[in-house]
């Protein structure tokens, strides 16, 4: 990958941030004044093909599923990115909880399950970990353009109720998908079909990330991971093409 020969396996999260925001803004204000606070809940990335270095995709966004839940309402954006083909190369998923918000009609379908298998318990792959250095949510807003306060400002981030600042939940995401590669020995991300969890608490800077695999079948896993010994991802699903 550093030789620019491979495309990271997460690396088009980087391209729908701003057509994530075009999509929230199909959420009527009405709605918005009724949140007191939203979540990133869960991620997923279904990639049909390998990407190519160099490459263009057009990414379309559009909300395609909502549910409640007792924390508020999921909201669920869906991107299509399409290569020069005209075929659809990656989709994804981006599931938004709005705290506090109830009384919304549930609507669409939600994207596969991967929710963790328990009998995977008994299938343990190994653990691999990795320091997340002080830098990495300046290094990370540098690529994906994410500034939000609560990663650099240890105000902002306590007025969100968290004594740290943090990474952001995609950062994690990647270097977890990358850390998998690297304990299943494959050194080419295209083998990567799908990559999915749950953000279940943000991971601190200047902490250790932890992540453990289990099998599942095939050429699935299941993963989950703590950072300093706090769970941050759970309901982790990486699959691999054959």
């Amino acid at each position: 990958m550093l030789a620019g020969l491979a495309v990271p396996a997460a690396f088009p999260v980087i391209l729908v941030f701003a057509p994530q925001e075009a999509a929230r803004a199909d959420v009527p204000e009405t709605v918005w004044q009724r949140v007191r606070g939203g979540v990133h809940g869960e991620h997923d990335i279904v990639l049909h093909r390998p990407l190519v270095p160099g490459e263009r995709l057009g990414t379309s966004s559009w909300i395609s599923a909502v549910r409640t839940s007792r924390a508020g309402t999921q909201i669920v954006v869906q991107f299509e990115q399409v290569g020069a083909d005209g075929a659809v190369a990656v989709e994804q998923w981006w599931t938004m909880v709005l705290l506090g918000l109830h009384g919304v009609a549930d609507l669409g379908t939600l994207p596969a399950d991967h929710r963790f298998p328990e009998d995977a318990r008994g299938r343990p792959l190994g653990s691999i970990s990795q320091h997340i250095d002080k830098d990495v949510a300046h290094r990370y807003a540098e690529v994906s353009g994410d500034w939000a306060a609560h990663h650099f400002d240890i105000e902002v981030a306590r007025a969100a109720g968290f004594d740290f600042v943090f990474t952001h939940g995609l950062c994690t995401m990647a270097i977890a998908t990358h850390l998998l590669l690297d304990l299943l020995g494959v050194d080419d991300p295209a083998r990567v079909r799908r990559v999915a969890v749950r953000f279940a608490s943000p991971t601190p800077l200047d902490s250790e990330l932890a992540v453990n695999a289990f099998g599942v079948e095939g050429n699935s896993l299941a993963f989950e991971a703590t950072a300093d010994g706090t769970t941050t991802i759970t309901h982790g699903r990486l699959e691999l093409r054959s």
